[in-house]
This record gives C-alpha cells, structure tokens and sequence, in this order.
C-alpha cells in the first residue's frame, strides 16, 4: 500500500484533527492512539509542503465547526466549555456535568422524556404526523447546548458513575465482591440521549446536523446495559459520521464475538484505513493468524513504520501463530523505539514466562516499576516475574493490586486464576476464571482454566462443556483439542475422545505449517514427511483403540508413535493423515525454549518418555503373538533407552526363556 505526498497530506491533517478533538471531548486514550500514528508517519521535507494546494500552516487549539449553528452555540458556550474541561481533567466529574447539565435541569427533562415522549417501540409503528409532532413537542424541553457541550457534560456523569462504581465495590475477591455492582449513571444518560435523538430523527431514520459523538456515547451506554445489537447500530452510525474516533471501533471491536460476524459488520463500515485497523486489530482479538493478516499489517507498517499500536499487532500476529521468539523479538524492538511506553507489556511479559526468559522479564518489571508501579500493566509484569520464581502469594497479590486499579484488566484475572491453581486454591481460581470470562467472553485461555479446575475437581461434564468453549475459541490450537479428548476418556467415551485427538493432530499442523506467512495456501494440504507429530498425542489416540479392543488400529498408532523419534517419515506414509509438523510450539509443552531449539535442530524427538512406552506397548503386542524376534529388538532398544529399564530387562530374559526352552532361533512361531 503506498499513499501519494496529497493523500499522506490529507492523513497526517485528520490524525492532526483526531487528535484535537477526542481530547476536546477528554477521550484520551483515542487522542494517544491518534497521536502515536501522526508521529509515526515519516516527516516529508518543506519543499513538499510548500507544494501542497493549501500552503497554511495552521496549530489549532480548538477545532473550528462547519457547522454554522453548532459555531454559534460552541462560540456562545466557550467560557462554560473551558471551565467543565478544566473540571473533568481535575477528576471532578460531577461538576463537570452541572456546568451544562445540572441536577434540577437533568431531572425535569429526564421526567418530562419519560412521561410523554413515545417509546421506540412507538416510534417504529408510526411514522406519520403523529409521531412527528411528539418529537417536535418534546424538542423544546431539551436544553440547547452545542454537541461538543453536551458530549462532555454526558460523558463526564458516565464516567462520575464508573468512579462510584468502583467505590462501591468491595475489595478485589473480598467477600462481598461479586461483580454485581453497576454505573447507576447509565440509564440517566441513556434516557436523554434517547430523547435528543427523538427529537432530531427525521422520516428516514437521519440525525440531520449530528457530528456522531453522542452515537458513540449512546452506543457505549447501550453495550454497558447489554444491548448489543442496538449498540453496534448506533457505534456504526458514529464512525460513519466520524470515522477517526479509535474508541468507537475499540467498543465494535468488543461486540464482536466470531470472524463472520466480523466479516459481516465490516460491509456496513466505512471504507478507509482506519476501518482497515478496526479489521486487524478485532482479527487479532479473535486469535487469528493467516498470510493474508500479516499482508494487511505489512501494508499498514510501510505508512507507519514505527507505529507501537502496528508493532504491537505484530507482535500478536507471531504470538497467536505460536511463534514465540519471533513475538519476543518484536517485542524487544518495540520496547527499544518507545521504552517508557507500557501498553501491552504485559503480553510481552506472557511471552518471557513461556520461554522462561528470567533475566528479561526482571529487567521488563525494573523497567515498568521505574516508569509507573501503579498501572496495571506494571502490577501484571511484576506478578508475572513472581509467578516464574515460584512465589505464588507475592503474584497474586500483584495481580489484585492490578485488579484494584483496573477491574477490567483481562490479564490479570486469568493470571491469578492461574495462581490460585498452583496454590491449590480451586475455589478462588473458579471465581478468578469466571471474572475473566466476565470481562470478555473472547478469553479462551479463562475458559480453559474453568476446564482445568473442573478437572481436578473430577467434575468431568463440567470440565468438558469449559473445554469445548475453549477450543471453538481457538479452534485450530492442538492444546485445546487435547484436553477434549483426555476428558472425554475420563468419560469413557473413547471414540469420541479419538476424535478430538485427532483433531488435535490437524491443529497443531495448522499452526506449524500455516505459520510461515509467506508461503499462502491450504496449510492442511502441505502433506510431507519430513515433520513429527506429537507423541503424546499419538499414544493417547493408540491407547484409546487398545481399550476399545481395536488392536490393529492401537498397533498402527503406537508405530506411528515410534516412528516420531526419526521424523516419523515411514509412519506418515502409512496412515494418511499426515502433516509436516515441527516441534516448535512452547505454548503447548513446558520445555519452552528448550523444546523449540531441539525441534529446529534435529528431524525426530528422539527418545521421549512416550515412545518408550508405545516400543513396551510393541513388545508385548509382539510376545502375544509369537513374533519374539521383534519383541527381543523392542526390548533390547528399551533397555538402551533408560526408560523403564527393569520391566525391559524382565522382558528379554522372558523372551530368552521361552526360545531357550522351545530350543529354536529367533522368529515368529510357524
């Protein structure tokens, strides 16, 4: 993707106008992101600006409107405006809002809208003069102030209500905590944006005027209240109006649960880049991974080459495609280019965990502590470093100091879930969990801590239904489909459980074959017989058709197993069902590095606990039917392997009595 000199003119001047207004409106956090991109676009030099058909080089302080009523107003509000805006970056929202809206005000308009004005409902069945002339009577009892006005006034009781709401909380996993507690703020906001919109809505379902901040607000008030639809409705008209507010598309990308309806909302989106943002960045909360992906985040990374929110996703992409020294990599850069800069550090601080990177992830903690001890990233980073210690107690505590400054921290919650499980405490980690799930329903990694806990618990039908939540998250992650299928064995049913493991076997191939972005197609058709599979996996599958009595099938699985120990080629050939897979996934073993390093560096696994047990498995299928030659090789070997040596032993001198005694040569009896 390459912009020409006017059309990168024309985004650096709406990053600059993004800018200025979200933090008109105090959403800061839009204004960052806004900014972070302006900056990361490259400087062209003043001859190109001189050449540009609009030669002015302007720094607002506010941003003029076009509209001439909206100016009028905004010019007779000003003293007001700046006076709220100085009250709410002070932290006192209520005062805030009674600049513009105060109590007496707010409830007579509030009373009179719900007295009188007519539902939804009613303003869906009629369109005629009748509905007409209610929202025109109502108009006058709203107050007239400015868009921008009102936006702040309303977004500052909305965010008065969070702060209340997070006092009235108890504290974090306290006993009276139960996440029940709710912003008291939202049905008053929610009631007169309902009524402003009543009064402006024309025949055709337009706001005529309306700049689409307030459908933001509206949008977010209604998410809050769990009216999703209606609240993706209204997010989609503000972005449609004004499509530079990151915000908006981060409370879209949240009401997004799968990549069809992903697909779906983006065909009703304005096409620009930054929907093409919104696509990438809900892809990766969706966990996805493809060469198209990657495509797109190439694009955008030569417009913004040193982009945190680009490098970031970068950093995911090579995360979810289990390419965990990649991810760290990135991560490293993004961390050198903007060092004070603590978002999503505490994804960078997962990845060190998983490679078990202790001197790194100490000097990420000392780096996050000296910049902000108190921002949730920095608590998460820090119990991450104490959890990799093994000083459990000191983690949890970190995390719910995390907790207490930010209730919606989703790494936190699955964080300590995990803690809570090492410290055997499954009660607190089933509340950890459900939190987590509560937060955002998208967390696979929650739902297969719920299945985790379940199972030591021994509830398997529970443990079963978190795990197949699990895995339709993270359809294409082999971990995920291992542990349906161990749970299911639990549940004696062995055949649906072979099912899921082999499933696993694909999804692990998805992964290591379709994790090379470059090499686009069907990752499940690149059949070849230089990788391995899991071994693990494999026994598990072959001793499943050992307990349903299919031997040749468990023969057939536990030779497959074997074979992994030199790649696996003659075995893959067989069966039919194989992939090239490499050993590289640290995410699902607990060798991290390590494991990656040997699966780069040599074809097999070598001997593994595993295969030893499918050559025992072997050498007794061949004792039982007479084939002593093979079962004396498998023996032998095992007693090379120093894998249960004693019962190998046992058996090559059973093997030995037996041919000693029929006084024959080794071989399978006539």
């Amino acid at each position: 993707m390459t912009l020409s000199a006017q059309e990168v003119a024309q985004l650096r001047a709406a990053l600059q106008d993004a800018v200025v207004k979200c933090s008109e409106r105090c959403l800061y956090q839009s204004s960052k992101w806004a900014a972070e991109l302006l900056n990361a676009l490259p400087e062209t030099d003043d001859a190109a600006y001189e050449q540009g058909p609009d030669t002015k080089h302007t720094s607002p302080i506010l941003t003029p409107n076009l509209d001439p009523d909206e100016a009028a107003l905004e010019a007779k509000e000003l003293s007001r405006y700046l006076l709220a805006k100085s009250l709410f970056d002070c932290k006192e929202y209520d005062r805030c809002a009674a600049v513009f809206l105060p109590e007496s005000l707010l409830s007579s308009v509030l009373t009179s809208h719900s007295d009188g004005a007519p539902s939804s409902s009613q303003k869906a069945k009629g369109k005629g003069k009748a509905a007409s002339t209610s929202r025109l009577a109502e108009a006058p009892s709203l107050p007239e102030l400015s868009q921008k006005s009102l936006f702040l006034a309303l977004y500052a009781k909305f965010m008065s209500g969070e702060k209340r709401k997070n006092e009235e909380s108890d504290m974090v996993m306290g006993p009276q905590d139960l996440g029940s507690v709710i912003n008291k703020q939202l049905l008053i906001i929610g009631r007169y944006l309902s009524a402003w919109f009543e009064s402006r809505t024309t025949e055709d379902d337009d706001v005529p005027g309306s700049q689409g901040w307030l459908e933001y607000l509206y949008g977010m008030v209604l998410a809050k209240e769990k009216n999703d639809g209606k609240a993706m409705e209204f997010l989609i008209r503000s972005v449609h109006k004004y499509p530079m507010n990151w915000g908006c598309w981060l409370e879209m990308s949240s009401l997004v649960s799968r990549v069809e309806e992903l697909n779906r909302i983006s065909r009703h989106c304005p096409q620009n880049i930054v929907s093409f943002m919104f696509h990438l960045h809900t892809s990766l909360e969706l966990y996805q991974q493809s060469p198209s992906l990657a495509n797109n985040l190439e694009q955008l990374l030569s417009i913004f080459p040193t982009s945190p929110f680009l490098l970031t996703c970068n950093a995911l992409l090579a995360y979810h495609a289990k390419d965990l020294m990649a991810a760290e990599q990135h991560f490293s850069r993004l961390l050198a280019l903007h060092p004070h800069r603590l978002d999503s550090l505490d994804h960078y601080s997962n990845i060190l965990y998983v490679l078990n990177l202790r001197p790194k992830l100490a000097f990420v903690a000392h780096l996050c502590s000296s910049v902000d001890k108190f921002r949730p990233e920095s608590c998460v980073v820090i119990g991450n470093y104490y959890s990799l210690i093994s000083m459990h107690e000191k983690a949890v505590q970190y995390f719910r100091r995390a907790l207490t400054l930010d209730r919606s921290c989703l790494s936190a919650w699955t964080l300590m879930g995990h803690e809570y499980i090492e410290l055997k405490n499954t009660h607190a980690a089933i509340e950890s969990y459900r939190r987590a799930v509560d937060v955002n329903r998208r967390d696979y990694r929650a739902w297969y801590g719920l299945g985790q806990t379940y199972e030591m618990l021994e509830m398997h039908t529970y443990s079963l239904w978190y795990y197949k939540k699990a895995a339709g998250l993270r359809p294409w992650d082999g971990k995920m489909w291992l542990a349906v299928g161990s749970c299911l064995q639990k549940m004696g049913r062995e055949l649906d459980g072979i099912k899921a493991l082999k499933r696993a076997l694909l999804a692990d191939a998805y992964y290591e074959v379709g994790s090379s972005f470059g090499s686009g197609g069907d990752p499940l058709g690149s059949r070849g017989a230089t990788g391995h599979m899991d071994p693990e996996v494999l026994l598990q599958i072959a001793a499943m058709y050992d307990e349903l009595g299919e031997e040749e099938e468990a023969k057939a699985y536990m030779e497959l197993c074997l074979a992994q120990e030199d790649g696996g080629a003659a075995a893959d050939a067989s069966l039919g069902e194989s992939v090239m897979i490499h050993n590289d996934s640290p995410a699902a073993s607990d060798d991290g590095n390590d494991a990656q390093e040997r699966g780069r560096a040599t074809e097999g696994t070598g001997v593994t606990a595993a295969t030893s047990k499918a050559r025992m498995w072997l050498a007794r299928f061949a004792m039982r039917t007479a084939d002593y030659s093979t079962a004396n090789r498998l023996a032998t070997e095992l007693c090379q392997d120093g894998v249960e040596v004693e019962e190998a032993k046992a058996l090559v001198r059973e093997i030995r009595s037996i041919l000693d005694s029929a006084g024959g040569a080794f071989g399978p009896a006539s």
